[in-house]
């Protein structure tokens, strides 16, 4: 009996050992390994292999950033873009408002319109649909994100004022598996995910992607017989392919979503005031690229993209209409002039044409046509002598159609390893970007406030500067791995949403004074052994704008935020345990106004207030479990609709959303690779 055991033992080991697998991809002999292996040897019969951690990894070149690995975005639910950043400091993710589910990126303390939105190297996007956006990149089709803070490189465009985000999607030649995930929650919300990627030919490969999710349920925590967020059907596809022969490569794809919005008060409500929306978007992409010089590795690509965005909607009495085309396209040319010197040169063409109609039930009040085109021209030089100094300089030229001017983007990276311990980065540079005023901010249509906004405005302008100092500190044979950095934005012209100069109106108008913001982060990882590491991480804001004449702090913003997350993978990484908890500071609410009854709308501030996550994952051969939850402190904003009982009223008020507006979330889900 006694061998028996130990016998039984030594399989089960096995067993367990080759539970490890988690996700497949093809190898060059044809057989198939793991996503997260890093290195594979081959010794007779016998195949050795190692496992990349789920850790985020700061970016190799003279930007000050980060890279989101699937790993780490495995963490949490990550059921899209905007609940992909759990764990990270830098960036928030908010509502805008409680009656059509709005959010928004939060970077440096700004909100993300001054974020460039990429999907691998080409913009995303913009007006009418940046509301949304965020849960339009579900978060199974990701392989990972890339965050830079500050002014980014100029071959993207002159948009990035505060940072850039580049999600990069599966790969038809990597990805060449079956993959599912199946996801519901505790609110009756229930996702599909699906990849199928194929090698048709030896230089030829595709990937189809699809997602479908819906929410079942309408739900009133809070007892103001409003739904806490809107319900959402939603259903994705799209197709990649990628083509390789000798010495040129092509990338192109189509994608196209549809998408409804329910909320509002709720049907049992006599004349109740409902938010509907419905959008569809058609996309399409392609990247060409030749490599002319393997020595110098000289390479010449086209890359383009282009979609078409229609949004229908109902806020109460008031029908918003948008039908957004959108266009642009780059052609670089790179060259490796030696070792120390790089040079990237390039044309570039955007346009959009974006016509929006607004009226409520008896009269047409807006109509408007708005339609720009930029052509633009850029160099890039990047000096890096040796591995202690990268210096990177941008400089390009657009002209805008709408504006009938040209505006010249300056940009500067310095990166500079003082010691092998301690490594300092530096940047400056200009950014510049078009407000579609209503476009973006067609949610504030909610409000029982008069909206005033000029179709037009001037472009916003403003400057970026920041430095950071990357170090580790021994602790015994370990390290602590620290970051600090600081950032300052000061701009030039801004479109700025005024909820203080007049209580029965919200203003969007061009900035008449001064706005800026400072922000300082700090954050440390520390492992405390192979399968148990912790993060943590603060930032304090301090910005300020211009409302009615009078530099204010900017309201809804928090002023600080602390943030630890906890991972342990015990049992040779079989079982994964997440804990994430937050801390945001409280912020400014805007200028309450004066009641009937002589008390004030609401309160001049909003408290800090906690988060909590945890989710728990069981890895198996081809697939794994995975369960969790989020806001576990059950923290909810009170009261989060001024009166709400009477929507019909001018002050009714949905939009000053600065805190969690739902409770508990619990939530479970499988994903399987096969």
């Amino acid at each position: 009996m006694k061998h028996i055991f130990v016998l039984c033992c030594m399989v089960m080991c096995s067993m367990e050992l080759m539970a490890q697998v988690n996700g497949e991809v093809r190898s060059e002999n044809g057989k198939r390994r793991t996503e997260d292996t890093v290195t594979s040897t081959t010794l007779s019969a016998v195949k050795i292999k190692s496992y990349k951690k789920a850790n985020i990894s700061r970016l190799g070149g003279a930007e000050n950033g980060v890279n989101i690995g699937q790993g780490e975005l495995f963490r949490a639910a990550c059921c899209n873009l905007g609940e992909s950043f759990v764990n990270n400091a830098s960036v928030d993710v908010n509502y805008n408002d409680a009656a059509v589910g709005a959010r928004q990126i939060k970077l440096l303390g700004l909100s993300g319109q001054y974020v460039q939105m990429l999907t691998e190297g080409l913009p995303s996007s913009i007006g009418a649909s940046m509301p949304y956006s965020l849960g339009y990149v579900p978060g199974a089709w990701m392989k990972s994100i890339s965050v830079s803070k500050g002014a980014s490189s100029v071959k993207n465009g002159s948009q990035s004022i505060t940072g850039q985000i580049n999600v990069e999607y599966l790969k038809p030649d990597i990805d060449t598996n079956i993959q599912f995930n199946l996801f519901g929650d505790s609110r009756l919300k229930s996702e599909v995910n699906a990849s199928i990627g194929r090698h048709l030919t030896k230089d030829l490969s595709t990937i189809v992607l699809a997602h479908y999710e819906h929410d079942f349920g309408h739900h009133d925590d809070d007892g103001d017989l409003w739904h806490d967020s809107p319900a959402v059907t939603q259903w994705h596809l799209m197709n990649r392919w990628k083509l390789t022969k000798g010495r040129y490569i092509m990338h192109a794809g189509a994608g196209c979503l549809q998408e409804e919005r329910e909320g509002g008060q709720m049907l049992t409500v006599e004349n109740p005031f409902r938010v509907l929306l419905k959008a569809q978007r058609a996309e399409a992409y392609m990247k060409h690229a030749y490599l002319l010089n393997s020595e110098h590795n000289t390479n010449i690509a086209f890359l383009a993209n282009g979609y078409r965005y229609t949004l229908d909607g109902t806020f109460g009495s008031k029908n918003y209409g948008n039908e957004h085309l959108n266009f642009s396209s780059l052609l670089v040319l790179e060259h490796d002039i030696n070792e120390d010197h790089n040079l990237s040169t390039g044309l570039s063409l955007s346009g959009d044409r974006m016509d929006e109609k607004l009226s409520n039930s008896t009269t047409q009040q807006f109509n408007n046509l708005t339609t720009e085109y930029v052509p633009g021209v850029y160099a890039q030089y990047t000096y890096m002598p040796s591995y202690r100094l990268t210096a990177m300089a941008g400089l390009r030229a657009d002209y805008s159609s709408l504006y009938e001017r040209a505006f010249v983007t300056p940009r500067l990276h310095v990166k500079y390893v003082l010691f092998d311990w301690l490594t300092m980065r530096a940047s400056t540079g200009k950014g510049y970007r078009t407000p579609f005023t209503l476009a973006e901010n067609h949610y504030l249509l909610a409000s029982g406030r008069t909206l005033t906004a000029d179709s037009i405005l001037p472009q916003e302008e403003a400057w970026n500067s920041g430095v950071s100092l990357d170090f580790y500190i021994p602790v015994g044979d370990k390290k602590i791995k620290i970051n600090t950095d600081y950032y300052y934005t000061d701009f030039l012209h801004q479109a700025v949403v005024d909820y203080d100069s007049d209580p029965t109106r919200i203003i969007i108008s061009d900035l008449n004074g001064t706005s800026f913001s400072h922000t300082f982060q700090v954050d440390a990882a520390f492992e405390f052994s192979e399968d148990f590491n912790i993060l943590s991480a603060f930032r304090y804001n301090y910005v300020r704008c211009t409302y009615g004449g009078e530099l204010m702090e900017k309201p809804l913003q928090s002023r600080y935020k602390g943030l630890v997350t906890l991972n342990w993978t015990p049992l040779m990484k079989l079982w994964q345990f997440d804990v994430t908890l937050a801390i945001n500071g409280g912020g400014r609410m805007p200028t309450p106004y004066t009641l009937a009854d002589g008390n004030p709308s609401w309160d001049e501030e909003f408290p800090a207030y906690p988060q909590l996550s945890a989710q728990v994952t069981r890895e198996f051969r081809h697939f794994s479990v995975y369960v969790g939850g989020e806001n576990l402190t059950n923290y909810r904003q009170k009261n989060p609709i001024i009166n709400a009982g009477n929507p019909w009223d001018a002050d009714f008020e949905p939009t000053l959303i600065w805190g969690p507006v739902h409770g508990i979330m619990a939530y479970a889900g499988i994903r399987m690779k096969l």
